[in-house]
């Protein structure tokens, strides 16, 4: 709690001095945010109030992605924490949102004159671009996730899972940030005195300009990624088959975004540059940090799909183009993804699971796509559907991706299934235990012969100790009959179960935990032979969460957290409705603009 409230107080401190400046700056009383800005925007081709906050941002936004993949990689690895702020991890998330916050809010406070013809009124002579408000939105929409993720610990025991309702909070404001900055990146450009009636991306841009503009796309992919960071560790806590489907809806976006907007070979570009970053963080936080290892998604199969359909006519027709875009995403794109899952990954994806696959990726990549084509053409100044079908595009998708991640949620646990595991002992080092497994399951067809995954996870075993994570698949000797390839540790802090996942059935059985006081939990011993039935996976995966907690009361919570990224979402489609209602009116005056822009929507 000292930590939360020092937190806090820093927080305060912090605001205090940003308020005082960003009056200072509207008053006149201070010149040099002004002059910064203005420097930097003779550098990026753009105004001040776009070429500082963008800088802002975009250190931000890496600072925290790293922090955040040194941060699961950290809880794979040694477990909970015993503050907020005891994981260093959490330093460079925190700063990291802080950032992006501030980049929104810069962007918010420094024009003084009207910036653009979708700018928002603040006061009489006050007005902040649409863009600038959607990145303080988000960014502030991450950082409340903060705090209230030490109280949900409080409240509920730890979830360590990347799914956590509060965590979702963090990540989703950050990702969704992505689609704030290119936005604010436009309505810059759109300001510009030599920018020609087409827009920003059709005037011919210095290389450095379009390297940027393609980073952010490469950005975009990897923020729409960040939800899949448990399947990227090999220690995914939800089925198998979401996999699909989030690399799909992920693809979809950000490559049909790129085409559209930047032109040919941008898709790959974009995914160059999510490799580039993506690669960058993991060889930092696995080889060099000594952090579990993550793999990540290419998306260079849907980026070559998504650049072929870009030789057709489709891309003269961007909503038809979005819409086929995202079925070849969602087919084509995502097998040949499924060759690279296939080779680095813990667990590639079985033939019997396409079929499930589709039926979520497919529609999921068609209406994410259908939304991308309209994203971009937001961002090339081209005009919007209708209001009704723009609203309803949005709704349907959220709607859609629904659906699939409560198909995704739902699971089969066995009732009276056991498992009976026999341990032999291996030549171990000194102060440990290592040993093989044999694996018999009872009855042998409760799990057939090609499941999602059946696996011995050992993991929190500290980062010294083998990056603190084991997983080994293992090999089928007979009719419900395993045995292990590897030394399976069973000593320590290490937490080391059986994993089952096959269709709908997902479950688990423990091998070895230690005592611990703190939740209080027993001792889980490690035996010889043991039969031990099947349970809920996440009993043994989050088992410092408190199961006296009401169930309505963490549901409640998550419905609290559900409403509050429907109106991020909602507020992204505002904005990006009103900058294209507002481009699409010449000559209008704000309040015209205003008047205009719910009848066009992203």
């Amino acid at each position: 709690m000292g930590q939360v409230i020092g937190l806090g107080i820093a927080a305060a401190v912090v605001a205090l001095v940003m308020l005082w400046v960003g009056y200072a700056h509207r008053t006149h009383k201070i010149s040099w945010l002004t002059s910064v800005g203005e420097r930097l925007g003779q550098k990026f081709d753009r105004p001040s109030w776009v070429a500082l906050p963008v800088l802002v941002f975009t250190t931000s936004i890496i600072c925290a992605l790293f922090g955040f993949i040194w941060d699961v990689s950290w809880h794979i690895g040694n477990g909970r924490d015993p503050g907020p702020l005891a994981n260093p991890a959490h330093y460079f998330i925190v700063i990291g949102l802080f950032g992006i916050f501030l980049a929104g809010m810069l962007a918010v406070v420094m024009p003084f004159e009207k910036p653009g013809p979708a700018a928002m009124r603040i006061t009489n002579d006050w007005y902040a671009p649409v863009g600038g408000l959607l990145m303080a939105g988000c960014g502030m929409y991450a950082l409340i996730g903060f705090p209230l993720d030490d109280i949900w610990h409080r409240i509920f025991g730890q979830d360590v899972t990347l799914w956590g309702p509060t965590h979702l909070m963090m990540i989703g404001g950050a990702g969704f940030s992505l689609f704030a900055v290119l936005m604010l990146e436009y309505e810059g450009g759109r300001a510009l005195p030599d920018t020609p009636e087409q827009g920003a991306f059709a005037k011919e841009e210095r290389r450095f300009i379009r390297f940027l503009r393609y980073l952010s796309f490469g950005g975009l992919l990897i923020g729409m990624s960040v939800y899949q960071i448990e399947f990227d560790f090999g220690v995914p806590q939800f089925r198998l088959v979401f996999q699909p489907m989030l690399i799909a809806a992920a693809a979809a976006i950000g490559t049909i975004a790129a085409r559209l907007t930047m032109g040919r070979g941008a898709a790959i570009i974009a995914a160059l540059f999510a490799i580039a970053l993506r690669a960058g963080v993991a060889v930092l936080v696995g080889p060099i940090l000594g952090a579990p290892i993550n793999w990540f998604p290419l998306y260079l199969g849907p980026a070559v799909v998504v650049e072929l359909l870009g030789l057709t006519p489709l891309v003269r027709r961007p909503i038809l183009f979005g819409a086929v875009g995202g079925l070849g995403v969602g087919t084509v794109g995502l097998w040949l993804e499924s060759l690279w899952i296939g080779a680095v990954y813990h667990y590639p994806w079985p033939v019997t699971m396409w079929g499930a696959a589709l039926a979520m990726a497919v529609p999921a990549a068609v209406l994410t796509g259908i939304c991308a084509a309209m994203f971009g053409m937001v961002l090339t100044g081209r005009r919007l559907p209708g209001r009704a079908i723009g609203i309803a595009t949005v709704v349907v998708t959220v709607l859609v991706l629904g659906g699939a991640v409560a198909n995704g949620l739902h699971i089969r646990v066995p009732q009276q299934d056991t498992a009976t595991i026999t341990l032999t002992d291996l030549p171990s080092p000194p102060g440990e235990r290592l040993v093989s497994a044999d694996v018999q399951i009872n009855p042998p067809n409760l799990v057939s012969e090609h499941p999602d995954w059946l696996t011995i996870l050992s993991w929190q075993g500290r980062m010294e100790h083998h990056r603190g994570l084991f997983i080994d698949s293992l090999e089928r000797v007979g009719p419900g009959h395993y045995k292990s390839t590897q030394p399976v540790p069973v000593w320590g802090s290490w937490k080391t179960l059986l994993r089952v996942q096959d269709g709908y059935t997902m479950t688990a059985v423990p091998i070895w935990a230690p005592a611990d006081d703190a939740i209080p939990a027993p001792e889980i011993p490690a035996l010889a032979s043991s039969t031990r039935p099947f349970v809920l996976e996440v009993t043994i995966l989050q088992r410092e969460r408190d199961p006296s907690v009401p169930a309505w009361l963490f549901t409640a919570g998550g419905i609290v957290v559900l409403i509050f990224t429907l109106m991020v979402v909602a507020g992204l489609t505002w904005g990006a409705g009103r900058i294209n209602a507002a481009d699409n009116d010449p000559g209008q005056p704000e309040e015209a603009a205003a008047r205009h822009s719910p009848k066009q929507a992203a």
